[in-house]
C-alpha cells in the first residue's frame, strides 16, 4: 500500500478543497471548504452553473441589495456543499461568514439559514458541519447550535484553551491549524526547517488529542492546514485529517511505512490536569499565547477579505 492507503487505516481522511475532481480522485470520507476555497472554485468555469443558480435564487429573496448579496453567498456555499455530498459518503463543512466571528446571535442565525438551505435539498443535519471561528463568541454559538442538533466544526483553532472550551461546549469537531502554527514559529524562531517530530503544530494537535482522550471528551480532532507530508504522517491515528489535493497526491506517491502515532488507549494514564475555563480564563490564556492570538485574528481577517472579494464579483450580477 502507498502511504495514503496506509494512513486511511488509522485516520479518517478529509479532502480540503472545493474542487470536485480532486475529491473524486482521492475518495475521502468527508470534505471541508472555507471562504478562500469557495472563492477560488467560484471563479472556475467548470463550476459557473453553481454561481449562476445562486444568483438566480438570490434575486428572488430579500428586500435590500445587502440581503440579496448575503443570500447569494449562502447559496453558493451550499451549492458547492451539495455537489460535494454527491461524491463523499460522509459530511461536508460549510463556513459561517467570518465577519460574524464576534457575534454569537448573528452566527446562530446564519447557521440556521445554511442548515435550512441544505434541508430544502433533502440533506439531513447529520451530514453537515457548520464551520465557525473558535472565538469565545463562536464557541458559545456552537454550544447553542449543538443543542438544536446542528453539528459544528470550530475552525481557526491554534491554542489548547480554544480546544478545551470547545469540548466543554459539546462541539462535534475542531480543526487545529497545524501548518499556520508552524509558519508562525518558523518566523519567530528564524528557522527555515523544523523536523516534523518537533513541529509546533504537530505538538499542539498531539497535546489536544491527549487531553481529549484522557478526560473522555467526545469532540473529534481534525488536524488541518498542513505544509508537508511529514506533519501528516506524524499525526497518524488522529480522529481526522483534512488534506489539500496537492498533499494527497504526494502521499499517494510515497511508500513510507505509516504507524499510528496517536493512540487513544495510551492517553488514559497521562499526567494531565483538567482545566475548566470561564470567559475570563479563556480570554486571558488566549491573550498569553501570542501565536494563537495573532493567527486567530489573521485567519479571521483573511477569510473576511476573501468573502468581500467574492461579494465584489457578485454585486454587478445581482
Amino acid at each position: 500500500m502507498n502511504t495514503l492507503e496506509q494512513l486511511k487505516q488509522f485516520t479518517t481522511i478529509v479532502a480540503d478543497t472545493g474542487d470536485f475532481e480532486s475529491i473524486r480522485q482521492y475518495l475521502p470520507q468527508d470534505a471541508t471548504t472555507n471562504p478562500s476555497l469557495i472563492l477560488a472554485s467560484a471563479g472556475d468555469p467548470r463550476y459557473a452553473h453553481l454561481t449562476d443558480e445562486a444568483i438566480s435564487y438570490a434575486k428572488t429573496t430579500g428586500i435590500s441589495a445587502r440581503e440579496r448579496l448575503s443570500s447569494c453567498l449562502d447559496k453558493i456555499s451550499v451549492n458547492f456543499g451539495l455537489e460535494i455530498l454527491n461524491i463523499v459518503p460522509g459530511r461536508v463543512s460549510t463556513e459561517v461568514d467570518a465577519r460574524l466571528s464576534f457575534d454569537t446571535e448573528a452566527t446562530v442565525h446564519k447557521a440556521r439559514q445554511i442548515i435550512k438551505l441544505y434541508e430544502q435539498n433533502k440533506i439531513p443535519r447529520e451530514r453537515i458541519l457548520i464551520k465557525i471561528a473558535a472565538t469565545w463568541e463562536g464557541i458559545r454559538a456552537a454550544e447553542l447550535l449543538e443543542k438544536e442538533g446542528i453539528r459544528c466544526n470550530l475552525t481557526l483553532l491554534f491554542g489548547k484553551i480554544q480546544a478545551i472550551a470547545c469540548a466543554q461546549a459539546g462541539v462535534q469537531l475542531i480543526s487545529p491549524f497545524v501548518g499556520r502554527i508552524l509558519d508562525w514559529y518558523k518566523a519567530f524562531w528564524k528557522k527555515d526547517i523544523i523536523v516534523p517530530a518537533e513541529d509546533p503544530g504537530v505538538l499542539s494537535v498531539t497535546e489536544i488529542y491527549h487531553y481529549y482522550k484522557k478526560f473522555g471528551h467526545t469532540t473529534e480532532v481534525m488536524g488541518a492546514s498542513f505544509r508537508n507530508t511529514g506533519e501528516i504522517i506524524e499525526l497518524a491515528g488522529c480522529d481526522l485529517l483534512t488534506i489539500s489535493p496537492a498533499l494527497l497526491a504526494e502521499l499517494e506517491q510515497l511508500s513510507e511505512p505509516v504507524l499510528p502515532r496517536l493512540i487513544a488507549a495510551d492517553c488514559i494514564n497521562l499526567d494531565i490536569e483538567p482545566i475548566y475555563p470561564d470567559e475570563k480564563m479563556f480570554r486571558w490564556m488566549l491573550n498569553e499565547d501570542a501565536m494563537a492570538t495573532e493567527k486567530l485574528a489573521e485567519g479571521i481577517r483573511k477569510f473576511a477579505t476573501d468573502i468581500v472579494r467574492l461579494e465584489n464579483t457578485l454585486k454587478t450580477r445581482l
